[in-house]
Order: C-alpha cells, then structure tokens, then sequence
C-alpha cells in the first residue's frame, strides 16, 4: 500500500465520491429531441440504466410516455445500449452505470414497402 493510500483524507475522499450520484450522457435520438428542447445529449444520473432513464423523463416529462408502459416497463419499441452494449444482454434496466458511461436511446423502426 503506497503512503498516499492509507491517508485518512484520501479514504474519506473515495468514500464521498462513491456516495455521489453517478452522471450519465444520454444521446438522443432525433424522434425525441423534440421533448428534450432540440438537444441531441442530456446528462442524467443515477446508479443504473433504469434510473438514468427515470432521471431523463422526470427532467423531461413528455418523453416517459415514449419511453415506458403504463406498468413502468421499459416499451418493447426502445432499444437502449451502455457504450454501444444492448442492455438486453447485460442487466437490463438495472445495469449498472459509471460517470463516464454513454447511454444510447435508439427507437425501433418498423415499416417498409407496401
């Protein structure tokens, strides 16, 4: 253990830090910046996918009817990735997030030739 590690200040220090609300950077689509005032990055925090998410509709209400059900479900048209991983293969809403995690909202696109 180095000097610095065993620093009563430097313990404190990561203990304050780890209690701190973790900031994540929501890209926005273009079908929901219209609901974020037109920005295409937010920042939200929270512990996880699902309350960064929850962070980003109660800072702007008009996109929790386009994210989530009724139920409080994630809608099953919305896809999200952490850093270009879908969370479907991770943990779901309840993968963790770190300060300088990407968090991207992709709505899936239906539709084609008649």
């Amino acid at each position: 253990m180095t000097r610095w590690e065993s620093s009563r200040t430097t313990r404190r220090s990561a203990q304050a830090r780890a209690r701190l609300p973790r900031v994540a950077t929501i890209k926005i689509p273009p079908v929901l910046r219209g609901s974020v005032g037109g920005e295409k990055e937010v920042q939200a925090s929270g512990g996880n996918v699902g309350d960064v998410l929850r962070a980003l509709a109660s800072q702007h209400p008009a996109t929790e009817s386009q994210l989530f059900s009724e139920d409080g479900e994630l809608n099953r048209y919305v896809n999200v990735y952490l850093n270009d991983e879908d969370v479907r293969v991770l943990e779901g809403l309840d993968t963790s997030v770190a300060e300088s995690d990407t968090v991207v909202i992709l709505p899936a696109m239906a539709g084609g030739s008649r």
